[in-house]
């Protein structure tokens, strides 16, 4: 082989070389997670980032005080769920929160307290951040507790579009916040131990600093052993017209 640089080339193939080196550990079962078990390094970060995700989107405390503002407030809709084999979960837990639910042709008729369900919803909400699953069923009398937010979710979604019909904007608002802010997170995050940033900032920085050098050390690889066998990029010569 004819080299334009050798030297160039050398060192592109041992910055390559050391790279798959990296690569080889990272997919490597060297990490040790909370449970002590092994992980290699993506699973290592990907929990991570997962902890700190939840961590900041804990929103219950704030969604509890919305939700104060609507105490008394009287709904009477009329909600028609996507899973009808999903009616009567739902009739059992309205009734749980406190209010009244009719089915009637597949659908539930919803009336009473809007807080009262809303307050079931954060209730089971925290616990389920908490990976309190037993706690959520308790709340449920014994339900599956997975299940019943999963209904619930699905009431509050539907409800939202009928209080949006009826004009009631500030109600439909207050549904549609919960839903993302309260079962959502819980939901999506259960399993998982939350993590606040700020006693992980070294370990975070560390890691998007590793990702950003370690992307521009393949690149520099490439661009090293290309250039050492003459591939370069270069601006090419702007043509003038005589």
């Amino acid at each position: 082989m004819l080299f334009h640089n050798k030297k160039n080339f050398a060192k592109g193939l041992a910055l390559l070389v050391s790279f798959t080196v990296v690569l080889v550990l990272i997919f490597s079962p060297v990490f040790n997670n909370d449970a002590g078990e092994k992980q290699n390094g993506l699973e290592y970060a990907d929990d991570l980032f997962n902890k700190l995700a939840k961590g900041s989107s804990y929103f219950i405390p704030e969604m509890a005080k919305n939700v104060d503002k609507f105490k008394g407030k009287a709904i009477d809709v009329t909600v028609k769920l996507k899973d009808p084999a999903m009616v009567a979960d739902a009739t059992k837990i309205l009734a749980i929160a406190g209010v009244a639910a009719q089915p009637k042709d597949g659908s539930l008729q919803v009336s009473g307290d809007l807080s009262k369900v809303l307050t079931l919803a954060l209730a089971a909400s925290d616990k389920m951040y908490n990976n309190d699953i037993a706690g959520v069923s308790a709340l449920f009398e014994n339900m599956d507790g997975q299940k019943a937010m999963k209904v619930l979710w699905n009431v509050q979604n539907m409800m939202v579009k009928e209080l949006q019909k009826a004009k009631m904007i500030e109600e439909a608002g207050v549904v549609k916040r919960v839903n993302e802010k309260g079962i959502e997170p819980a939901f999506n995050f259960y399993g998982i131990k939350a993590e606040n940033i700020m006693t992980k900032i070294p370990l975070a920085a560390g890691l998007l600093i590793f990702y950003v050098v370690y992307t521009m050390w393949y690149g520099y690889a490439i661009f090293d052993m290309f250039d050492g066998i003459g591939l370069s990029m270069k601006k090419s010569k702007v043509k003038k017209e005589v």
